[in-house]
């Protein structure tokens, strides 16, 4: 079951909260797939912008959320819509956030929240903002993939710091044709270390992960048992 749902991951935008890759090599996408171009950039904003606060904010649990800074999408990229206390950023990540030959790259109907925390907010928000800067600038997959890695070598964007993570616990998000919000689940990101050293991915264990040793990250997905509105997880995950 652990290999079948890592195999799921990968053909799904939940691997975009994961691999988030900057240095991924951008390839051809093939003819089939539903989106092969950009939409107009209206068709990945929402319209009003209360909806957005909410969506963002239903990530992780009212005790963090509530006093998290909140950012929006607009036509110039990402803005801070609320400022925040606690040091955690919820945000509403768009299909963009996807490895650069994601068959849904380009879908607009992704919506996945997130709510990171301060090593988060300081180390991997940066590369939200920069691929969406790119976006609403009109660039194409390919020079996307091209300005990110180049961003990576000249160390423009942080170094991935240790703790950083993420809540995804909201299930009025949309992560991608295949698994709608799935389940609600965190995020733990890390420089390059073993899977094994968690346990992830072996049979029985709750905990998988992607190691991505071109970025030095390690990413561990960790499913939790209920969203955060209080409500338990019914999906079936066998």
């Amino acid at each position: 079951m652990v290999q079948r749902l890592v195999g799921m991951f990968r053909l799904t935008v939940l691997v975009q909260a994961v691999l988030l890759s900057p240095v991924t090599q951008a390839q051809p996408q093939k003819a089939d797939t539903p989106y092969p171009t950009r939409a107009p950039l209206d068709h990945y904003l929402m319209a009003d912008q209360n909806s957005e606060i909410a969506l963002a904010r239903s990530a992780a649990p009212k005790a963090i959320s509530d006093n998290a800074e909140v950012m929006v999408l607009d036509r110039q990229g990402y803005r801070t819509a609320i400022r925040g206390s606690n040091g955690f950023t919820c945000i509403v990540q768009r299909s963009w956030t996807a490895p650069f030959d994601d068959s849904e790259f380009w879908n607009p109907k992704l919506r996945s929240p997130m709510c990171l925390n301060e090593p988060g907010v300081r180390s991997y928000l940066p590369i939200i903002v920069e691929r969406t800067t790119l976006v609403v600038a009109g660039k194409s997959n390919p020079e996307i993939a091209a300005a990110m890695k180049d961003a990576v070598v000249k160390k423009k964007l942080p170094h991935l710091e240790s703790g950083a993570m993420g809540y995804m616990m909201s299930k009025d998000g949309y992560l991608s044709d295949h698994v709608g919000h799935w389940h609600p689940h965190l995020m733990i990101f890390f420089p390059l270390t073993g899977a094994k050293s968690w346990g992830a991915g072996l049979p029985g264990s709750p905990i998988f992960a992607f190691e991505d040793p071109t970025e030095g990250l390690t990413v561990f997905i960790v499913p939790v048992v209920t969203w955060s509105d209080g409500t338990t997880d019914s999906h079936n995950r066998n």
